[in-house]
């Protein structure tokens, strides 16, 4: 994903505190938060695809987790703070970005909106807000492979790389069985009639995918372009990753210049090795509930991660983050940022790029008025000061 050549800064606190939606179409005008725009895309997917990006591994203990470790936390307001000057930006690995949170990286965004990757960047780059140029990488544990996607990043220019590490092997996704969705995607009575059924999606997605690019592929686990959906060597490309260790980091680390991120800690342990093996960052996740259910909510370790990466590393946070409390939340237990990933992927589906703007801004708006109701006027006045426990008190 890419930005433009310079980042725009954060708006005023009047602009976003005084945000009224006229900069909204009409198809998300009556959509108020981001949990509104997932009912709006059920409307628009095929279950297939809707139950894709909806649905999590085995039981969805680490998806529903995810949301209560939030619950359990309660805010603890100051007052008479004159708060009239507000400033939500951030800044990570040197980068000045005007709000705490990002689009966290998904698979499969262009099933769910014409060219939704591409999509989701503009809109992220267009609000000045993270990834920027940042790749994903699923990396297999074998040096000639790695060595080649690196070289193909560096030359495209990214600056940022995020390695995945929290799929050895791929989560138990029963669920997406039961919607209808399968890796390769098999085409089915089913997925046609739910393409029939949603015309909008068919014609606006599916066929204008098709016949301007062809069968969309993956493309981020080699150096070579990947397997498309459709063909049965999707499996093959996503297996061999059960040998990858902290030795490939390590390699990693020997021949990437730039920040480098590990994405999928939730041991404390594994940020302490994180940072002895030179790791910029960090994104504390449980692939929002997608791999290992029963995983603990990446809130729920995050002050102890904190602690143990130290003031030299970034730590980042991702899931069950769907208020602009949450975000403040997050950012008092020791998160220097954090991603969202579903509601932005409902966004897209509902109004393309459009749609992932008003997502941004209602989450924008939402940090802006509780960073003023809490008292303080940037993230970094935020601490555990502004949090209470609600099951010990």
């Amino acid at each position: 994903m890419s930005t433009p050549s310079s980042t725009p800064q954060p708006p005023s606190s009047n602009a976003w505190g005084a945000f009224n939606g006229t900069r909204r179409s009409g198809r998300t005008a009556h959509l108020l938060s981001l949990d509104d725009f997932e009912a709006a895309a059920r409307r628009v997917l095929p279950r297939p695809i809707f139950g894709y990006v909806a649905g999590a591994a085995e039981d969805n203990q680490a998806l529903d987790d995810n949301r209560q470790a939030f619950r359990e936390i309660a805010l603890v307001p100051r007052v008479l703070r004159n708060v009239a000057e507000r400033d939500q930006g951030v800044t990570l690995f040197g980068q000045r970005y005007a709000s705490p949170f990002g689009i966290a990286p998904m698979g499969i965004a262009a099933l769910s909106a014409y060219r939704g990757d591409i999509v989701l960047a503009r809109a992220a780059a267009a609000a000045g807000i993270p990834p920027g140029t940042w790749f994903q990488a699923y990396l297999p544990g074998t040096p000639e492979r790695i060595d080649a996607l690196l070289w193909r990043v560096i030359a495209a220019g990214v600056q940022t790389l995020v390695v995945t590490v929290d799929i050895p092997v791929a989560g138990n996704r029963e669920n997406n069985i039961r919607a209808g969705f399968s890796t390769p995607l098999r085409p089915s009575l089913r997925l046609a009639w739910d393409g029939m059924v949603r015309p909008r999606w068919l014609a606006g997605t599916l066929l204008r995918t098709l016949a301007r690019h062809g069968m969309p592929h993956f493309e981020n686990s080699f150096a070579e372009r990947g397997a498309p959906i459709l063909s049965s060597r999707v499996q093959r490309d996503f297996a061999a990753r059960d040998h990858f260790d902290w030795s490939h980091i390590a390699h990693i680390r020997r021949q990437w210049r730039g920040p480098l991120v590990v994405k999928g800690i939730l041991s404390p342990q594994d940020a302490a090795l994180a940072r002895q093996h030179g790791v910029d960052g960090i994104i504390v996740s449980n692939h929002g509930g997608r791999q290992l259910d029963g995983a603990v909510a990446p809130l729920r370790v995050l002050p102890a991660i904190v602690e143990q990466a130290g003031s030299g590393m970034t730590v980042m946070l991702d899931g069950g983050i769907r208020r602009g409390t949450d975000v403040i939340k997050a950012l008092a237990l020791g998160a220097q940022a954090v991603f969202v990933g579903r509601p932005f992927n409902y966004a897209a589906a509902v109004d393309g790029e459009a749609g992932v703007t008003a997502a941004i801004d209602l989450l924008r708006a939402e940090v802006d008025r509780n960073l003023a109701m809490l008292g303080a006027t940037t993230c970094a006045a935020l601490g555990p000061e502004h949090l209470m426990d609600r099951r010990t008190r």
